[in-house]
């Protein structure tokens, strides 16, 4: 740094320590100026917390928000198919599990569709929003300041009056370029409620496109519920031991005969099971942890519960580990005790 500069910036620092320490009086700019700043510094802390609000929403995941909520829809539907296409075609039943499997599909797809419209037309425009023009703002502010204190310092020491004329050039410009690019910022409502207006029209259709599928299903389930009581039931016959043609031991007289008494089992050896005392949950189906700070578990371990952190989130412990993990994979056997 030169000299020159070195000594600018030693200028500055005296002066502000004047005036923070000394009660030195610094040059006031008017309350518009004032009340600018104030709502240029309330849409900075707005952009951030907008962002983060926005991204939380599109996907909720207590630890790193990478499990959307598509991806339940998707892990329902995936286990309404499975076992639909299980059970088989000539049960009803199964075919409706089908149905209902293949609309959550398409919910999840329409969510997937309302992440990536919201990322693209509401997202990146704030972040554009926040990396170019607010930041282009502050510095300007930030400039502003610099120059105010230096010009404040030569007026106060009363340096040589070119000088003070080229501190007063330098804070003028400084002025007019912090006002204008706040102006500029606070009067882009257009902009900025057109961005709102794609957010909730993209929020409007995902719901709508969700309400459509599900008046459809509603329909479909309706229909198999009335083509299942309209089924005439057979009779059905238990068949015998005979009938399978599984051979019986001892004679046509010893068919009538009381069965063999089971053997005696010592409480001692085989011990009655007990029943879980602690909040716990038995895992239905395998989940691998994607994230820091998740608990991986395989079918049917059961898993101590600590703590629900939402809705759709455990915090849970298994072998020493602790981790959260999403609600659905499990069935809780001892529910956390009510606050």
């Amino acid at each position: 740094m030169a000299f020159a500069g070195l000594k600018k910036q030693i200028n500055k620092a005296n002066q502000y320590v004047t005036e923070k320490m000394g009660g030195a009086e610094g040059t006031k700019l008017d309350l518009d100026f004032m009340e600018m700043e104030r709502k240029t510094d309330v849409t900075v802390e707005l952009v951030e917390e907008l962002q983060a609000k926005t991204k939380e929403y599109l996907q909720p995941n207590p630890t790193a928000r990478a499990k959307m909520a598509a991806v339940k829809e998707g892990i329902l539907a995936d286990c309404m198919l499975t076992y639909g296409k299980k059970l088989g075609e000539d049960s009803i039943f199964a075919s409706a599990l089908v149905e209902m499997g293949d609309s959550l599909k398409q919910m999840a797809d329409v969510k997937y569709s309302l992440d990536d419209n919201i990322k693209q037309n509401f997202l990146e425009p704030l972040h554009q929003l926040q990396t170019k023009d607010l930041k282009e703002v502050m510095h300007h502010r930030k400039k502003l300041q610099g120059r105010r204190l230096d010009f404040d310092c030569k007026k106060r020491r009363q340096a040589k009056d070119d000088e003070i004329r080229s501190a007063e050039e330098k804070f003028a410009e400084s002025l007019q370029l912090a006002q204008v690019g706040m102006y500029n910022l606070l009067e882009n409502d257009v902009e900025q409620v057109s961005q709102l207006v794609t957010f909730a029209e993209g929020m409007l259709d995902y719901h709508s496109q969700c309400s459509e599928i599900l008046k459809v299903l509603v329909e479909t389930l309706n229909e198999k519920r009335e083509e299942a009581a309209a089924r005439p039931k057979s009779e059905f016959v238990p068949k015998t031991l005979a009938d399978l043609n599984i051979e019986m031991l001892g004679s046509q007289d010893g068919m009538n005969a009381s069965p063999l008494p089971s053997p005696m089992r010592s409480p001692a050896r085989t011990p009655m099971p007990t029943k879980p005392t602690q909040p716990c949950c038995t895992a239905l189906y395998d989940f691998e942890p994607e994230n820091p700070g998740e608990l991986g578990f395989k079918e049917n371990d059961v898993i101590t519960l600590i703590q629900r952190v939402d809705e759709n989130w455990f915090e849970g412990s298994l072998n020493g580990r602790n981790g959260y993990f999403p609600q659905s994979y499990v069935q809780v056997t001892v529910p956390l005790p009510s606050n």
